[in-house]
């Protein structure tokens, strides 16, 4: 399935994929009014519940609520889902947008940094965990060493087992990253260890730094880096591939935080071919179970500026597909 809330709305779309591909998909309005208007938020998928979290909404003010709806499949009335407010309690996460999320252990959220009330870029780690039945939640900050350094637009990836992969951003003199940082929770608490690469290592590495892309967990465990922006908000339409799994080190679970040295070749930049979407950042993108087709929607695109809308911005509505192909 697809969800989508969008920038500046209050209302929700969904998309039902299914096991059999088609290249036509029917967009269903569930409800509009709650969670009220905004964007830069988090939204992720937990068993048959989804969570959303903060946000900016219209007035520019960074919003800590967090959001829950189970999503219901009938065969007569399709896809159904109620938002509610989560109670969680008095303690959650300082107000925040364009901070970065995801689901880890398939049972809790994680988010990290975003921009927060006067326009700073943070650097707080914070998990959500749920009661049964996600009555009620509470939130833990996160606090180890090392740890990723405060930036807004980045990605938070879960790849499975006890590792989720941070990538990118903007961080706080405004400058665009390429630092990727794993989240290992395998010793029964969360510990960041930075991958230490160099860009001149990598072919075409120049280009990798970027902003409000997508991070998608692909076939082979491997993580599909697509499109942003760099330093200029010059846009992207290239794909990337970070392989974590070509790290012997991290499956051993011996990485040494401070450790120096060289890793493996972690990225590959891949060739598209076929039709050639515009531009985009600040997309949003995901994979079907095989893990072979990705959905791309929506973002900042190039183009004629629109007479409703702030110079220098473009809104995309379409929805693309992917099909990675297998090379022998």
């Amino acid at each position: 399935m697809v969800f989508l809330v969008g920038r500046h709305l209050d209302d929700t779309w969904v998309a039902y994929i299914g096991n059999d591909f088609k290249r036509t998909l029917n967009w269903q309005k569930i409800n509009s009014g709650i969670p009220s208007g905004r964007f830069g938020h988090s939204c992720v998928v937990i068993g048959n519940f989804i969570v959303l979290f903060g946000g900016i909404n219209d007035h520019g003010i960074r919003q800590n609520d967090t959001w829950v709806a189970e999503v219901v499949f009938h065969e007569t009335f399709g896809i159904t889902l109620s938002w509610r407010l989560l109670d969680v309690g008095s303690t959650a996460p300082p107000p925040r947008g364009a901070h970065a999320g995801c689901c880890i252990d398939n049972k809790r959220m994680l988010i990290h940094g975003g921009i927060g009330l006067d326009g700073l870029r943070l650097g707080d780690t914070w998990v959500l965990d749920f009661s049964e039945n996600f009555l009620f939640g509470t939130w833990h900050e996160i606090v180890t060493h090392p740890s990723p350094t405060a930036r807004s637009g980045h990605t938070l990836t879960y790849i499975g087992g006890n590792q989720t992969v941070l990538f990118g951003g903007r961080g706080l003199g405004y400058e665009v990253l390429h630092d990727v940082w794993l989240c290992d929770s395998s010793e029964g608490h969360l510990r960041w260890l930075q991958l230490l690469f160099e860009l001149q290592n990598i072919p075409e590495g120049v280009s990798l730094p970027r902003v409000g892309h997508s991070a998608t967990l692909i076939l082979g465990g491997r993580l599909l880096i697509y499109g942003g922006e760099d330093s200029y908000r010059r846009r992207k339409d290239d794909f990337w591939v970070l392989d974590i799994s070509s790290i012997p080190s991290i499956k051993m679970k011996s990485i040494i935080p401070n450790q120096r040295g060289s890793l493996p070749n972690i990225w590959k930049r891949l060739k598209a071919r076929g039709y050639r979407p515009n531009c985009r950042s600040f997309h949003r993108a995901c994979a079907d179970h095989s893990g072979r087709y990705l959905y791309l929607f929506g973002g900042m695109v190039d183009g004629l500026i629109q007479p409703a809308e702030p110079p220098g911005l473009r809104f995309d509505g379409e929805l693309f597909l992917v099909e990675l192909m297998l090379q022998p």
